[in-house]
């Protein structure tokens, strides 16, 4: 979507635009593409989310009265020196992530981390083929943890020599299904999104036998190397 800043206080890392859609959105530091000058005025296109913006980068900046830019003039004159002219022309790097800053973390446990904070909603925007296979790794992993805690707790407590045998490892294991439904099915949405489809197609899965086999071979395909309506291409792919 695209919008325009409002206001942007570097220094505690948090502003805020306002969408196309008449709303408004905050934002915070590491919502931007990259470390960039967010002046009042400045045109960008975003995601939207529960009232935040994500993956936020500058299209063009609106002309800003010299009243408000006289304060900061003094240090964005030798800013301005410093930086070759051909800097403004360099194509900006698409993904909340691009940038090389600290800011970066494209890691397998990142994408599980966030799938299941910031991300735990999100049925918007685009995943990558990397962001999928390492959030379902590390949920592998997870449920395979989550399941011998079960099965230890029932030998520990004698379940497995009565009737009640590992009532504690399935009550475990559907608490985790159940937590982790929603982050799984908004990632494979996205995914679906990613390679230039509706997310409806999610509903292929449906389809016995074969339904699960075809959201498999979604999952593989490469990343749509050009922007698509569900967003531009996610951070560390290269196009």
């Amino acid at each position: 979507m695209r919008g325009e800043v409002l206001h942007y206080d570097e220094d505690q890392g948090f502003g805020f635009i306002t969408g196309a859609d008449g709303n408004r959105y905050t934002f915070t530091r590491e919502d931007l593409r990259r470390e960039a000058s967010m002046a009042r005025g400045t045109t960008v296109e975003f995601q939207p989310g529960g009232g935040k913006a994500r993956d936020i980068f500058s299209i063009s900046a609106h002309p800003v009265s010299p009243t408000a830019i006289a304060p900061t003039a003094t240090t964005a004159m030798p800013q301005a020196s410093d930086t070759p002219a051909t800097g403004a022309a360099q194509p900006q790097h698409f993904g909340r992530f691009a940038g090389s800053g600290p800011t970066e973390a494209t890691g397998l446990w990142s994408y599980f981390w966030r799938a299941l904070t910031q991300n735990y909603v999100n049925f918007a925007g685009r995943a990558r083929r990397k962001e999928y296979w390492g959030y379902f790794l590390f949920w592998v992993i997870s449920s395979i943890v989550v399941a011998g805690v079960g099965l230890f707790i029932d030998e520990a407590i004698g379940n497995f020599d009565g009737n009640e045998s590992a009532v504690v490892t399935v009550g475990l294991c559907g608490l985790f299904l159940l937590a982790t439904f929603l982050p799984s099915l908004g990632l494979t949405v996205r995914r679906i999104h990613d390679i230039g489809l509706s997310g409806w197609f999610y509903l292929l899965v449906f389809i016995p036998t074969i339904g699960s086999l075809i959201i498999l071979v979604f999952a593989l395909i490469p990343t749509q190397g050009r922007e698509n309506q569900w967003g531009p291409v996610p951070a560390g792919v290269r196009i």
